[in-house]
């Protein structure tokens, strides 16, 4: 049986994005684990993993846990379990366990795999800031076997930098998004009517969604004060998500004057049906990966508007959304107008946004894993005492 350790820092990124990888590497006999700061509370976690382990990781690069008690930690599992792969998932929780397991690459085993969910240096982040991330991710490299990518701006820097040898950088186009799931013709009209009934709206408000975890870097406050522009008596912004600044951008929504006209939804299990509910999609952050949240509308024929950054251009480019400055509220705002002034292009920008979803279908993720996992998993080949002679050793 081979033997995966999935790790990530909290458990709302496993339960958010690599439940199905649990589910399908399981099915197919793998033991599949998993390591997070609280993960035993997490009633889905413990359903898609064989066993979870609690670390105390911190979701800061400056919480002084990350270096002092979860490297043994972790050492101290990995030795114990014996594992053919550890996967690791975004960046503190991808450091500390490329430098925890650092000596173990010596053994050959296990094989460490670490996905880049957006690296932490990028275009329009201040230089400084950039070097020390760049720096960490090089330094991090020489414990990797392997380096995921999701995006193409991040895949040509890992190979400009050599982070990695070129030959063990892989392009995956985000972690997959379920197109069968998200798909217009299996949400119905009365469950639209449904769910606008509940947010008590008429059937013609024209509702505005966001998709996010509220921390600093989702920039909600930009969106409330765009919102606030957008002065429509028949409009709505709901927001989809938990997070520390929830309660203070709801304060921002009192003092904005729009409080009757915005929706804190919190944490939601028919994302679908919202997004189908929606004329648009929005999400303003400065920093993304490959937001699921717009492939997610994309695939339900809802146009996206988002901020021009790495990820969300990528998404949004070829005509799906609306692109626009970070912290540009006056912009933010002309697009949501745009939206509500020109519903027949809007439709056509969704409508685009699923032909290309084509390619980040969660199937062909499930299998480029696979394939990932399988050359991962063959054995260095051995060198003969003839051949070491040759070489000169």
């Amino acid at each position: 049986m081979n033997k995966l350790l999935v790790i990530s820092a909290v458990p709302i990124a496993l339960r958010a994005f690599l439940l199905p990888f649990a589910h399908h590497f399981r099915a197919k006999g793998w033991r599949v684990d998993a390591i997070a700061n609280g993960v035993s509370t997490c009633p889905e976690c413990l359903a898609a993993f064989d066993r979870v382990w609690d670390v105390e990781l911190g979701r800061s690069p400056l919480d002084a846990k990350n270096l002092l008690t979860a490297p043994p930690r972790i050492r101290e599992i990995v030795a114990q379990q014996q594992y053919d792969i550890v996967h690791a998932h975004m960046a503190v929780a991808g450091f500390v366990t490329r430098y925890a397991l650092k000596d173990l690459r010596k053994q050959a085993t296990p094989k460490i795999i670490y996905t880049a969910h957006g690296f932490n240096f990028y275009k329009g982040e201040m230089p400084l800031k950039n070097a020390i991330f760049l720096t960490l991710e090089k330094l991090a490299g020489l414990w990797t076997d392997y380096l995921v990518v999701i995006n193409r701006e991040d895949e040509a820097a890992a190979k400009r930098y050599q982070i990695v040898p070129p030959d063990r950088v892989r392009y995956m186009p985000g972690i997959g998004v379920d197109i069968e799931r998200y798909n217009p013709d299996v949400i119905s009209a009365s469950e639209v009517a449904q769910v606008l009934q509940e947010l008590n709206l008429a059937p013609a408000t024209s509702l505005f969604l966001c998709i996010a975890e509220f921390t600093p870097r989702k920039r909600h406050r930009d969106l409330l004060k765009a919102f606030a522009k957008v002065a429509r008596s028949n409009t709505c912004l709901a927001f989809a998500g938990e997070g520390a600044l929830q309660a203070e951008m709801q304060q921002l929504a009192d003092q904005l004057g729009v409080q009757d006209r915005v929706r804190f939804l919190g944490f939601r299990r028919d994302i679908p049906t919202l997004i189908r509910a929606a004329v648009a999609t929005i999400l303003v952050s400065e920093a993304e990966g490959l937001p699921r949240s717009i492939m997610e509308s994309l695939c339900l024929e809802t146009p996206a508007i988002g901020t021009d950054i790495r990820g969300i251009r990528e998404l949004l480019e070829p005509g799906c959304g609306l692109l626009v400055p970070v912290g540009d509220v006056e912009e933010i705002a002309k697009a949501m107008a745009w939206i509500l002034d020109h519903p027949q292009e809007a439709k056509a920008m969704g409508k685009r946004g699923r032909e290309l979803m084509a390619a980040y279908d969660l199937r062909q993720i499930l299998n480029l894993h696979e394939t990932l996992y399988a050359e991962a998993l063959v054995p260095a080949p051995s060198v003969t005492i003839r051949e070491s002679l040759i070489m000169g050793n």
